[in-house]
């Protein structure tokens, strides 16, 4: 009832709307600054800058410690009868989800499972306090980890721990105890330098880098990454051992071991991940199904755990069918220790793939959240959060974090409300580490992958972002399949890294393309828009109105010279190399006739001389058909010539060429929101080809820090002044139509009201006429 109120007032509104009387003097640059008063901005000094930064009081320390510690100013304004129980059943119900998929996750980072409960306690507990983000839930995430996997099986390769046997066979084992340590070593070192990557960028204020991951970047990335998760845990899903590849073509390669080592198969490990999996999936369909009947989404995930555990433990899985199992969890927490800084310097690069993409995923989906329910995240201190969480994670041995998709969803949808949900969530981890960890030390690993695979439902099903995109925009489908590619074929850091770059070709390659455009006047008002796309727009006798949609830098100011010349309708080149001709063949008759005169002259004085007469002389020279060039001629000057005009002052029509029927161009520059040295080069030369032609160039909509750029690039000058500049294309259409149609007769009609020229002959100033708009 509500919105049918408000879709009837809002038709009558439009249907009362009214019409609207401006009158003001056509204003150009000059006239505008004089108007309203420009005032001259003075730049702060760096050192002004820094003293400005480094003063403290008490107001801006406090501002200070809320900033870089968010707890302290929603805490205690905490409504804690309306979220807290909300809190609390979230907080549980993440806990839950976060328990199997945190070992889950640990797979994936290539060390024992025990570590990816450490992952889902003390960075989580870290970001509650740090983070700004109300809804996203921190902690193992699966393109973070299989990420990390492939850093830390580079780094420790089964290879370099295999130990013979004593034995006639000569058998070969792994030392597992050995490989996990190095590999842990190497997860802890490569989270502790991707903490204080995240660090040094957050104090920088370098958030806006997040601004590089557009939406569509951000989805292939993450749904090619998910074909690297599900290649990685079919070595689980089948019981085969297979070794992990790294680099390009890696996945490519992973695949060939798997199907070579098919027959392989462990029966009872295929049977039980077949049976997980198909069990989680049907869950997860009633779940999505349900979902607004359900107070809390069914956690199958800690059911299976529970279940497989039961089972295994009862029935024997290892030594009846052969099944991996995860293996001894130790009870209780770990003392901190500090990384092993030997690794730092082959870990850097890798850091700082993992710093950007754990930040892009946490800040993407955060924003989404805060959107939604209406607050603030500062992306600046979720770099800090995010790193002060992996920079102690480090010495906790955890493996890198990031916010996951799935428990996110579970935290907002079960009624969490703040960072609180989090610290339930880590005491529900908090006293599993303690006490019942160490019970889920015969779960096979079949079911942890099955966890993992089933968990990819909601990254595989972006692929109907091709849809999507198709019928949205091209260019975004374009990045999200090449991304997904890149991914996919040259691993998830170098695939990273080149489709970043390939979004970033996509916004150049857009600038070097944008729509050029002839605008025309909408009948009866002051608005201007494309001949071609509107109908009623027209363009108006003597003007050419010339638009481009994208700003003019180095990459595209020449195809903008180019275009518009094209679309001038004037042969500008050609027209200019006739004209030079033209003058060149003139100044060659000139000579010629100077030398001929000298002689007639001295002729002449030889003459008077002889008959005793003396006095001026004057002789007009014909030059051929097109050109008449008057010579005067005085006797008491030595072989002094005087022509009426310069060769390069006389006029086309004096030359013998048709002038053009354009006599003004008018470039509109209000989409252009930046000026190069290399625009303003190419508009010194439009304004100057143009002159050559006869044909006055002015600029209008130019924002005044365009107006500035163009001040300190040297744009204004004696061929350029701001009296050619105007603030709206309006503006410099009535000063062109003035200045060229100087009969009084001639008229501006807006909306039928006859806004009369003045009665002079020729206009000198735009501020000697007023302008008279009325819009409907």
């Amino acid at each position: 009832m509500i919105t049918n109120l408000e879709n009837e007032a809002d038709c009558n509104f439009r249907m009362r709307k009214s019409d609207y009387r401006v009158e003001r003097q056509v204003m150009d640059e000059e006239d505008l600054e004089v108007v309203a008063h420009r005032t001259e901005r003075t730049e702060i000094s760096l050192k002004d800058k820094l003293k400005e930064s480094l003063r403290c009081s008490g107001p801006k320390a406090k501002s200070l410690l809320f900033t870089l510690i968010p707890i302290l100013r929603w805490l205690p304004k905490y409504p804690y009868r309306e979220w807290l129980l909300g809190d609390i059943c979230s907080g549980f119900s993440v806990g839950i989800v976060q328990l199997p998929q945190s070992m889950a996750y640990a797979l994936l980072a290539a060390v024992p499972p025990v570590f990816g409960l450490y992952t889902s306690f003390y960075p989580v507990l870290i970001y509650f306090i740090f983070g700004t983000s109300r809804h996203v839930s921190v902690g193992s995430f699966a393109v973070l980890s299989v990420m990390v996997g492939t850093i830390t099986e580079r780094m420790a390769p089964d290879e370099n721990f295999i130990i013979f046997q004593n034995d006639t066979n000569g058998t070969a084992t792994i030392d597992i105890e050995a490989r996990d340590l190095v590999r842990v070593k190497a997860a802890t070192m490569v989270t502790f330098l991707c903490g204080i990557f995240q660090i040094l960028l957050g104090m920088i204020r370098f958030g806006f880098v997040v601004t590089y991951l557009s939406d569509p970047l951000v989805r292939g990335y993450t749904t090619g990454a998910a074909v690297h998760v599900l290649v990685s845990q079919l070595k689980y899903v089948f019981g085969i051992s297979i070794p992990r590849k790294n680099g390009p073509l890696s996945l490519i390669y992973t695949l060939i071991d798997v199907v070579k080592a098919l027959h392989l198969t462990n029966i009872g490990t295929m049977v039980v991940s077949i049976i997980a999996m198909s069990t989680m999936f049907a869950v997860k369909v009633i779940n999505d199904h349900f979902k607004s009947k359900l107070p809390i989404p069914i956690p199958i995930e800690f059911i299976e755990v529970i279940i497989a555990t039961v089972i295994s433990s009862n029935v024997d899985l290892v030594g009846k069918f052969g099944i991996e199992i995860v293996g001894t969890i130790p009870k209780g927490l770990q003392a901190p220790v500090p990384p092993d800084f030997s690794m730092a310097s082959s870990l850097l690069g890798d850091a700082f793939a993992l710093a950007i993409v754990g930040y892009g995923i946490t800040i993407s989906l955060g924003k989404i959240f805060a959107l939604k329910h209406g607050y603030q995240v500062d992306s600046n201190q979720e770099l800090i959060a995010l790193g002060l969480s992996n920079f102690v994670g480090g010495f906790f041995k955890c493996f890198t974090v990031s916010c996951s998709m799935s428990r996110s969803l579970v935290q907002e949808t079960t009624g969490g409300n703040t960072q609180l949900a989090s610290a339930v969530s880590c005491t529900v981890i908090l006293v599993i580490i303690l006490e019942v960890g160490a019970l889920f030390g015969r779960l096979p690993k079949a079911v942890l992958a099955s966890i993992v695979i089933i968990n990819l439902k909601g990254m595989f099903e972006q692929v109907t972002d091709i849809c999507f995109f198709w019928r949205t925009n091209k260019i975004d489908l374009i990045v999200w399949i090449v991304t997904v590619i890149f991914t996919v074929l040259l691993g998830m850091d170098f695939g990273l890294a080149a489709s970043i770059a390939f979004a970033l070709l996509t916004v150049i390659f857009q600038t070097q393309k944008p729509k050029y455009s002839i605008l025309g006047q909408v009948q009866k008002t002051d608005i201007y828009r494309d001949i071609k796309q509107f109908d009623e727009a027209k363009e108006i006798p003597g003007i050419k109105i010339f638009q481009s949609s994208a700003t003019v830098y180095f990459a595209n100011a020449e195809l903008y010279e180019e275009k518009l010349k094209q679309m001038s309708g004037i042969n500008i080149g050609k027209l200019i190399l006739k004209k030079k001709k033209r003058i060149t063949k003139l100044k060659q008759q000139l000579k010629k006739q100077e030398k001929r005169d000298k002689k007639k002259a001295k002729k002449e004085q030889k003459k008077q001389n002889d008959l005793g007469t003396d006095g001026p002389a004057t002789i007009t020279e014909n030059l051929g058909s097109d050109n008449a060039v008057s010579l005067e001629m005085d006797s008491g000057l030595d072989s002094s010539s005087k022509v009426s005009k310069k060769p390069e002052e006389l006029s086309l029509e004096s030359l013998g060429f048709q002038k053009p029927d354009v006599h003004s161009l008018i470039l509109d520059f209000s989409p252009v929101n930046f000026v190069d040295s290399v625009c303003i080069k190419i508009l010194k030369n439009i304004f100057r080809d143009f002159k050559e032609v006869e044909v006055d160039v002015y600029l209008s909509g130019c924002h005044w820090a365009i107006v500035e750029q163009f001040e300190q690039g040297g744009f204004f000058g004696k061929n350029v002044t701001k009296y050619q500049l105007f603030t709206t294309v309006h503006d410099a259409v009535l000063y062109c139509m003035m200045k060229n149609n100087p009969p009084t007769d001639q008229a501006l009609c807006m909306n039928g009201t006859p806004a009369l020229l003045p009665s002079q002959g020729q206009v000198e100033s735009p501020s000697s006429a007023s302008v008279a708009r009325s819009i409907l």
